[in-house]
């Protein structure tokens, strides 16, 4: 598995990764809000950056978005792992691990003090995962709708 950061030329299979993402939770997305995403990724001057995962086929199965964030308590930084999703019949190949090892491994050579991200109270098979990479937390999110 190649854990690298996406290309223009990656467009296409990325949006297929994303829409699939989107879906898997339920989210309306639109062609317009992949764009605008896709946009973010390809702009140095944007907070959100992505990896992707790429098999040995030359195939994308797998993408994580991340973007650091302020941590005042902790007078510190911390990335935030906003997506991670793995194509369905990528999943057992090692590419979810290996997404989250170059998070760890991007966050430590920026000095960052932790990688969050939240996941779906039900999605049992990314929880078994991320019970072996992660400490679960306490804390409950909440959304103030604007």
């Amino acid at each position: 598995m190649i854990i690298r950061q996406p290309q223009e030329s990656d467009r296409a299979a990325w949006e297929r990764l994303y829409a699939g993402y989107a879906e898997f939770y339920g989210v309306a997305q639109d062609a317009g809000m992949r764009a605008r995403v896709w946009g973010w990724i390809l702009d140095p001057a944007h907070e959100v950056e992505a990896v992707v995962a790429e098999d040995a086929a030359g195939q994308l199965v797998g993408l994580a978005h991340f973007r650091p964030f302020a941590r005042p308590l902790a007078a510190s930084v911390g990335g935030y792992l906003d997506d991670l999703f793995v194509a369905p019949a990528a999943r057992g190949s090692g590419a979810a691990p290996a997404l989250l090892e170059a998070l760890r491994d991007e966050g430590r050579k920026r000095g960052w003090s932790v990688i969050r991200w939240i996941t779906a109270e039900d999605n049992q098979r990314a929880r078994a995962l991320y019970d072996k990479q992660a400490r679960a937390t306490g804390w409950k999110t909440y959304d103030m709708p604007l």
